[in-house]
């Protein structure tokens, strides 16, 4: 396997996805049919069949009609590729050629460009370009970018500040019942009260050693 196998591929990939981003933009598959169905309207009139040593030609005193048609159908369906906005009159003009090449060109090709250019015809009428994407709005309690769920954008989640914000801005805990001010309160100060240490808070002695 060559070197320069991994970029043809990958350049045969992108040609492929640009001619489907063109096919997708235009009725493509009617102008083909309509293109395919002058050939045979056209061909068979001008066409020899050989049976052994006995030849059948096929032409009719209208041939000249029959290679008119032909070329308008293939006109029309090359129109359609690259002339999108006259679809409806393409698609009408290729359904009444392939009406009139019934009688004018051997049943119109023998019905197969009869079939092929009024199906193609039929396709141009009621084929229209599809409508661009849009962006879905949010749902409904769903936050937007990278909110969580809930939260409108700008504003923050409790104790956390918003983005722009200062530590200020957010919900600071507030210290709890017994402490105010960041020092003890009397809550604490009754500690000294069950203190079995024996040291009495008046002097600062040890009870023990002041009894002895």
């Amino acid at each position: 396997m060559s070197a320069e196998t991994p970029a043809a591929v990958g350049q045969f990939t992108r040609r492929r996805l640009q001619f489907r981003a063109w096919r997708g933009a235009r009725p493509f598959w009617a102008g083909l049919f309509v293109a395919l169905g002058g050939i045979p309207i056209a061909y068979f009139p001008y066409a020899n069949l050989q049976i052994g040593h006995l030849t059948l030609a096929m032409a009719t005193t209208a041939g000249s009609g029959s290679l008119i048609i032909g070329v308008l159908l293939v006109v029309l369906g090359i129109s359609l590729w690259f002339q999108k906005h006259v679809r409806v009159f393409a698609g009408v003009a290729a359904i009444l050629l392939a009406l009139v090449s019934i009688p004018v060109s051997n049943l119109g090709g023998f019905l197969i460009g009869f079939l092929l250019a009024l199906v193609g015809g039929a396709m141009a009428v009621s084929w229209v370009p599809g409508e661009p994407p849009q962006a879905e709005p949010p749902l409904e309690g769903r936050g937007t970018g990278d909110a969580p769920e809930g939260v409108v954008p700008g504003t923050g989640l409790p104790g956390i500040p918003a983005p722009g914000g200062t530590a200020s801005d957010a919900t600071v805990p507030r210290p709890r019942d017994g402490m105010e001010g960041g020092g003890p309160t009397q809550a604490f100060g009754t500690l000294g009260a069950h203190d079995l240490s024996g040291t009495i808070p008046a002097n600062g002695a040890n009870g023990r050693h002041s009894a002895g």
